[in-house]
């Protein structure tokens, strides 16, 4: 599944004027917290050369031309359960960082040309401190963050003994067994437990 996104962000990258040279390169040689797009993009999506065009495709999730505040909180993964012990308070603080930064005519939405214009004129996208911004679903990071890096293609099933594996596999089984009751009520003409209570008969 990893192999196929990461094929996906490949396409869209050589998409238009091509990787890197463009408007310019981010070096990996950058530390994190200088520009938060580098270290989203090699941690993320194992690529170190881009441009800002790519970029802002790459994550304007509804090809709209511009990026909401649902589709900035997606990118930096506030939403991520890993950032579950954030206030909202302080997700919306967030946001509004990254929007003041490049929404400077507060239409609430940041266009394509806002962004361009805010890169060449060299802002960058901060490092808030909630991560490298996890936007995946449950396998995608777990094989990018995990498995890439502790087991490869050749592990086998008795090699998967680390806490994460555990836990991966774990839900698993959780979502497996949910879809399992769902399918049994579905097959079921009436459901007794979504019956109201005062219209039950009693035995």
């Amino acid at each position: 599944m990893a192999g196929r996104l990461i094929c996906f962000v490949a396409g869209v990258l050589a998409i238009g004027s091509g990787l890197a040279n463009a408007h310019g390169s981010h070096s990996s040689d950058q530390p994190p917290s200088d520009d938060w797009a580098t270290r989203h993009m090699m941690e993320e999506h194992h690529i170190e050369s881009f441009d800002a065009g790519s970029f802002f495709l790459l994550h304007d999730y509804d090809s709209s031309g511009s990026w909401s505040v649902d589709e900035v909180r997606k990118t930096y993964g506030l939403d991520d359960e890993s950032n579950n012990g954030v206030s909202e308070s302080s997700k919306q603080a967030a946001v509004r960082t990254v929007f003041d930064l490049f929404d400077a005519s507060h239409t609430g939405f940041i266009t394509r040309e806002a962004w361009m214009k805010a890169i060449a004129d060299g802002v960058r996208l901060p490092d808030l401190g909630y991560g490298p911004g996890h936007h995946g679903d449950m396998e995608y990071e777990y094989e990018i963050h995990h498995f890439e890096k502790f087991h490869g293609d050749d592990a086998k099933e008795e090699d998967l003994t680390h806490p994460q594996d555990i836990e991966h596999f774990r839900r698993h089984d959780e979502m497996e067994a949910a879809e399992m009751r769902l399918e049994k009520l579905e097959t079921m003409q009436i459901v007794e437990v979504n019956i109201p209570q005062k219209f039950r008969r009693n035995f």
